[in-house]
């Protein structure tokens, strides 16, 4: 078969994935190639934008209002050094006009993550399906890929059921596709090996699930012993520990946990960057100036459950003076504050939401252009490369960025 380009017709450009990143990057590609060009997506399932879908309880966290590039890339847990030169070509400030232009307003909420001000992901599906339409881009549902074979300068695809399709360039927005990774891995890519990120901790031994519904700021949370610890809120869940600290320590740390098979201790540090000798001083200086004050009037801004389980854990009553205890009790207190221990028994993911660290791996990808280097004429987006970001708008942003650089690369690709 020869290539649509040799013969002087439009090029041929198939989008493997209808997710987010899929279905983005066919408009952008439409766009720039100024409708030059035959795209068609295909997924596996029976529908689109399944996880956009479900993305911020059915809101849609579009994206955050984080514009430093810089300041934006290091949300990254992997893939922090390709994006920060990404996002100096399309970051959040695009993403915002990219949806103005269309009739769709993104809103602030306090934490910087971005939605539509309609609080619906219908929006966003029916604003990138009404687009698709109007350059008349079809999805082609139920098309599962089986075979990827490149003959000459086009790429034969083969589908389950044994059909196949001619193309001549082809865009992965497979996201955590297993099938996907082994087939790109008998082409020649490495496939960082897959694990979990965005998960809650499980906890056992504890009686801290008793505060369920608490959430406490600036924690300092960590892997015991020497572990980089992550800063934000925590919440205290009927489980363990889940809020923003939380996500980011599995982010970062999402290949330790998954050596340590999700079974290791975690420190938290109530008081955020306040260390256990300062502490233990504040109390001694406090003991020797007001030695009246009551421990339930001394509770460091925590809240007051949290408070009282860390004085029941001590066995000591809130009604003492500071006077009445040793300085050893002191001692335990200050340790209590500052580096509480637990024990991490699980994991579940956070709500409905799942993102996976691993994938194609960053080495084999020209990152100006999202193009293998390894198989010229093939592109990624999103989430099947191994990038991950933390939670908050950050993933959809990698879909929109990459989406962007794969339309304008295919663009130097095809020297259109």
């Amino acid at each position: 078969m020869s290539s649509s380009l040799k013969m002087g017709n439009a090029p041929k450009i198939a989008i493997i994935g209808a997710g987010a990143g899929g279905c983005f990057s066919a408009i952008q590609v439409f766009d720039a190639l100024a409708g030059r060009c035959s795209v068609e997506i295909f997924e596996k399932s029976k529908e689109p934008l399944s996880k956009l879908r479900i993305s911020g309880g059915g809101r849609c966290n579009v994206t955050h209002n984080l514009f430093d590039p810089e300041a934006l890339s290091l949300k990254y847990p992997r893939g922090n050094k390709e994006l920060k030169y990404a996002f100096q070509t399309f970051q959040p400030k695009d993403t915002i006009e990219w949806f103005r232009q269309r009739g769709i307003r993104l809103k602030v909420e306090p934490d910087g993550r971005m939605f539509p001000e309609s609080d619906s992901s219908e929006t966003i599906i029916n604003c990138f399906l009404a687009e698709l339409q109007k350059r008349k881009i079809p999805i082609h549902f139920s098309k599962s890929l089986v075979g990827l074979y490149k003959e000459d300068s086009i790429f034969r695809v083969l589908w389950e059921g044994g059909d196949s399709s001619y193309f001549d360039r082809i865009i992965f927005a497979t996201g955590s596709n297993r099938k996907i990774w082994s087939l790109l891995e008998i082409l020649g890519h490495k496939i960082v090996p897959p694990v979990p990120s965005l998960f809650t901790f499980g906890v056992s031994d504890s009686d801290i699930i008793n505060l369920s519904g608490i959430t406490v700021q600036n924690v300092h949370i960590k892997i015991s012993p020497k572990g980089k610890p992550q800063v934000g809120p925590l919440l205290i869940t009927h489980w363990g520990f889940s809020g923003p600290a939380a996500l980011k320590l599995s982010a970062y740390e999402a290949r330790t946990f998954y050596d340590l098979d999700y079974k290791t201790k975690i420190t938290i540090n109530w008081l955020g960057d306040k260390s256990t000798p300062d502490v233990e001083n504040f109390l001694l200086t406090n003991k020797d100036q007001s030695p009246n004050i009551r421990l339930s009037n001394l509770n460091f801004s925590l809240p007051s459950r949290l408070w009282d389980w860390i004085l029941q854990n001590q066995l000591v009553s809130g009604q003492k003076r500071l006077s009445e205890l040793s300085n050893h009790q002191i001692r335990n207190l200050a340790l209590k504050l500052t580096a509480s221990e637990f024990l991490m028994t699980s994991k579940s993911i956070y709500k409905e939401e799942f993102v996976t660290a691993g994938g194609v791996s960053r080495k084999d990808i020209n990152f100006s252009k999202m193009e293998s280097k390894i198989i010229p004429g093939i592109f990624f987006t999103g989430e099947v490369i191994d990038i991950d970001g933390v939670t908050g708008g950050f993933n959809f942003q990698n879909a929109w960025t990459t989406g962007t650089l794969a339309a304008q690369g295919l663009k130097i690709s095809l020297n259109i």
